[in-house]
């Protein structure tokens, strides 16, 4: 199994992916999304000239936020800094979207994008459609396309890996993907894992180049766990910290889905939504300037895979932590063993802050992947 550490995208988070690098992580996984984080491709840019072995990916960029010709010279730049470390993971958008209001992309678009940007890293010309015009377009400036290499590096492929936790898109992601990318809910890789492998199948996608094998693709899980210290419980301070931003993201889904621009993460409560409702409102009436109706979503996603608001607390539970990668070392182990034969290559943990991946990247390291190898 590969390791990896999310990252919320800091500028300076080179430094914790370098410590990474050192603890024997295989990848760090950048999240996107443009009003709560760093700039996703100049993070990844840092973390590339600061380290040697340790691959790159984003988890995941939202296509509708950059034209697919800016993704990929993004990726084929930071590739030239990182040759054969970069990994483009794509998805719908989530907070890259409703932090603006709107809802998921929609799925023809997704896959479009999705197959323009495969096109461009693999140096060919691919049609680009704005309104009713449609123009060719290629990374000209490439090695395969006119002899330089200064400005790109295509020539080291660049895996373009898709999340997707639906039926249609576990369907495109078997049909034109490079891997799969889930989330940690309980039944996502045994629902999804034999639809992604039907549509390569029928489809004749072999995963062989990039970590898979045949119709089986390389799975990255977005997950989140914290190794208990000796005294420590699974509702002690520290776990809650680190862990606890997390979780709560489900929840604010819950309440995109029935009061917001709407998430498409298949996850519904209306009465656990309702309770958010209820808590959201009178945080955000009880702000210095008081937030008007139709900016509430702002506030939901104050906080997302950083810190938990004033109050948020009070929706974590020890059932939820027990959900997670936490536990002691061993119980961490034999969790990790299930997702293994569960088909998971690769889980991708996220650390909230600097001191919470530190803590995460030292006692996972030590602890977990020294004896699990």
């Amino acid at each position: 199994m590969d390791y990896g550490i999310g990252i919320p995208s800091y500028i300076e988070a080179w430094r914790e992916v370098k410590a990474a690098e050192e603890a024997g992580f295989t990848h760090a996984w950048f999240f996107d999304s443009q009003l709560i984080y760093s700039d996703v491709w100049a993070t990844m840019a840092l973390a590339a000239q600061h380290t040697t072995r340790i691959k790159l990916g984003t988890l995941v960029a939202i296509p509708s936020n950059r034209l697919a010709p800016v993704t990929a010279a993004a990726a084929a730049s930071i590739n030239r800094v990182a040759p054969g470390r970069v990994i483009v993971g794509l998805g719908t958008g989530y907070t890259g979207r409703n932090t603006m209001g709107l809802p998921a992309m929609r799925m023809d678009d997704f896959e479009e994008y999705a197959l323009q940007v495969k096109g461009l890293l693999a140096g060919e010309d691919v049609l680009l459609r704005e309104g009713s015009r449609e123009r060719w377009i290629r990374l000209i400036h490439s090695k395969s396309n006119s002899g330089r290499d200064e400005f790109f590096n295509i020539e080291d492929p660049i895996p373009v890996m898709l999340a997707a936790n639906g039926p249609r898109g576990q369907k495109i992601t078997g049909e034109i993907g490079d891997g799969w990318i889930t989330t940690a809910r309980s039944d996502s890789v045994p629902d999804g894992l034999p639809r992604v492998m039907a549509a390569a199948e029928a489809n004749s996608n072999s995963f062989d180049e990039f970590g898979g094998h045949g119709a089986k693709p390389y799975v990255t899980m977005l997950a989140s766990g914290c190794v208990l210290r000796e005294g420590e419980s699974l509702s002690s301070e520290r776990v809650i910290r680190n862990v606890g931003p997390t979780l709560i993201p489900g929840i604010h889904a819950m309440w995109e889905r029935d009061f917001g621009p709407g998430s498409n993460l298949g996850m519904s409560n209306p009465g656990l939504a309702e309770e958010y409702d209820r808590y959201v409102r009178e945080y955000g009436d009880n702000r210095a300037n008081p937030t008007p109706d139709d900016r509430r979503y702002l506030d939901v996603h104050e906080g997302h895979y950083v810190y938990l608001k004033e109050g948020e607390e009070r929706f974590i539970s020890d059932d939820l932590v027990g959900r997670t990668l936490s536990g002691t070392a061993d119980e961490v182990i034999e969790k990790l063993d299930a997702l293994e034969a569960m088909g998971v290559n690769n889980v991708a943990l996220a650390g909230v802050t600097r001191q919470a991946a530190r803590e995460l990247i030292a006692d996972f390291g030590e602890q977990v992947i020294r004896r699990r190898g």
